[in-house]
């Protein structure tokens, strides 16, 4: 097959509409828009939301006035506080968080709050740590690891 040779498809390509070239055409005479009204007239139609004349609906939406971080990072939560489940010395990682139900998923990543107190040494692993649980968390003889 050749470059000349190539054809489309049957009913692929189609003549445009030619409107207002007869009534022996098909659309001659009103060109497919009816008799009369607004959009009958060269000109005519409504802008975008125009409700005819009620007040539209964008207009009756409360504005909010800020803005929302579309590249914000959305963390699972958990406290010291629930850590002190654990016995001394067990290395807590994500795995273990979801298995014990701290966790419901890993579909967000886990960060660990420091609210509340710890006494027990742990290994925490998680993908991120406020100032404050790692503080404690050494504190306690513990240590972090951020994954």
């Amino acid at each position: 097959m050749k470059q000349h040779e190539l054809r489309s498809p049957q009913g692929a390509k189609k003549n445009r509409k030619r409107i207002g070239r007869g009534n022996a055409r098909g659309t001659g005479t009103y060109s497919g828009r009816g008799i009369k009204g607004q959009n009958s007239r060269s000109g005519g139609g409504v802008r975008p939301g125009f409700e005819g004349g009620q007040q539209r609906l964008i207009k009756g939406m409360p504005s909010l006035r800020g803005f929302t971080n579309i590249f914000r990072t959305e963390y699972a939560p958990v406290n010291i506080d629930i850590l002190t489940g654990f016995e001394t010395g067990t290395e807590v990682t994500l795995g273990l968080m979801v298995s014990s139900g701290i966790v419901k998923d890993l579909s967000k990543p886990v960060k660990v709050l420091g609210r509340g107190e710890i006494t027990i040494p742990l290994t925490v692993e998680a993908n991120s740590f406020s100032e404050s649980a790692k503080r404690k968390i050494e504190a306690a003889g513990g240590s972090v690891r951020e994954v």
